[in-house]
């Protein structure tokens, strides 16, 4: 079966640590646990999409070394297509450092190792696969060259392919890049970085001058942690904002990987041709459910878990 959500990812190993608060500079804590375990925006998004019930694929480099026949093995056990995924020799896999707090919060710090190897060739190469897909879908962690070009392919397919941007994490953009986005999914830090704005700043005003100086742009949605989503879209000259609440869970066990949910299960929603509030409102429950269970992929839902939480909210 073709894949209809194709994912431009990143693959990390997450190594994780639980200390009380977070650190100060040249400070040293003690933990009291450590994890490792699967990470990397894109690949962490993948998996939310796949376990939404999609055929998703993953386009991707990864190093000759455990971590990476750890992801290898993990990818196929979820059911994503990895043809795409090349192994660079003599190479290291991406890890990232996580630091999660005792209230749930957490800070990453990243190197993406093989993954910063991934360019415009190896997405030339895979033009078949972007082009048949229905949503392709990136995040900051990727190069730019393999996002531009993955989204270059996308807009020249015969049909309509969405593409969508999880602009994490933040950093400066070319308006050449956003001009082949469809959908962008920052949180309000990301959004401000976009904008270049302040504190201040109201995210409605920020969100509608983003979308102004971005024509093309037909959705932004805005991740809010436990406050949910805000959502503003086009519908023909118009643009409509709206809110969609967050949803309280029994029990928080940790907070990474729900952004990375949120992207995924957005791009699964939209490739079963959901509207864009249909879709938020879907994937702001996923993410909602992915932080009771631990890691960034623990507590990643399927499609039916989803869609049971919002009859219960209902």
């Amino acid at each position: 079966m073709a894949s209809q959500v194709v994912c431009v990812a990143s693959w990390n190993t997450d190594l994780t640590i639980h200390i009380p608060r977070p650190l100060r500079k040249g400070e040293t804590l003690m933990g009291h646990d450590f994890e490792q375990g699967p990470g990397g925006k894109g690949s962490n998004a993948t998996i939310a999409c796949a376990r939404q019930g999609v055929p998703t694929a993953l386009v991707a480099r990864i190093g000759d070394d455990d971590f990476g026949r750890n992801g290898l093995r993990l990818w196929q056990s979820e059911g994503v297509a990895t043809d795409a995924v090349l192994v660079a020799l003599g190479e290291r896999s991406g890890v990232a450092q996580i630091l999660i707090y005792d209230d749930g919060d957490n800070s990453i710090a990243v190197a993406p190792g093989a993954g910063s190897g991934l360019n415009d060739q190896h997405l030339m190469a895979q033009q078949a696969l972007v082009q048949q897909a229905r949503v392709v879908m990136a995040s900051n962690e990727v190069p730019v060259s393999a996002r531009r070009m993955a989204f270059t392919l996308a807009r020249r397919a015969p049909h309509r392919v969405i593409t969508l941007l999880n602009p994490a994490p933040a950093q400066d953009l070319d308006d050449e890049l956003l001009g082949l986005c469809d959908v962008l999914t920052p949180n309000a830090h990301e959004l401000r970085a976009l904008t270049a704005a302040s504190d201040h700043d109201a995210l409605d005003d920020l969100a509608l001058r983003l979308l102004d100086r971005l024509p093309h742009l037909q959705a932004l949605l805005v991740t809010l942690g436990e406050h949910g989503c805000g959502v503003w879209y086009r519908e023909g000259e118009r643009v409509h904002s709206a809110r969609v609440a967050g949803l309280s869970v029994p029990q928080v066990a940790d907070t990474v990987g729900a952004g990375d949910t949120f992207t995924g299960a957005l791009a699964a929603a939209l490739s079963k041709g959901m509207n864009w509030m249909e879709a938020a409102t879907h994937a702001n429950a996923a993410a909602a459910l992915s932080v009771t269970g631990r890691g960034a992929i623990g507590g990643m839902p399927t499609w039916e878990q989803t869609r049971a939480f919002l009859a219960q909210q209902r």
